[in-house]
């Protein structure tokens, strides 16, 4: 467990430099048009009824990027999620 420090207080937040991933993530919402591809896949998503509840369709097509992008496996996917 990491040491609770006061720039981890949220009053500190707005003073820290936003790290490679953030930097990353930030530039990936603004360039992809994600609401305009949600809807084009909508209608083919699986629908929540019996049985296992599907991860919701804006985290899953984030991450089938990504997997692209960096050449993941889905257990790939799975471990750089910390």
């Amino acid at each position: 467990m990491r040491q609770i420090t006061f720039a981890c207080q949220p009053s500190f937040e707005k003073h820290a430099r936003p790290s490679r991933r953030e930097q990353f993530l930030q530039t990936m919402e603004s360039v992809v048009p994600w609401s305009e591809l949600e809807a084009l896949i909508a209608s083919y998503y699986p629908k929540a009824g019996n049985g296992r509840q599907p991860i919701g369709l804006a985290i899953m097509l984030r991450i089938y990027f990504l997997q692209h992008w960096f050449n993941l496996s889905d257990p790939g996917a799975e471990d750089g999620r910390g």
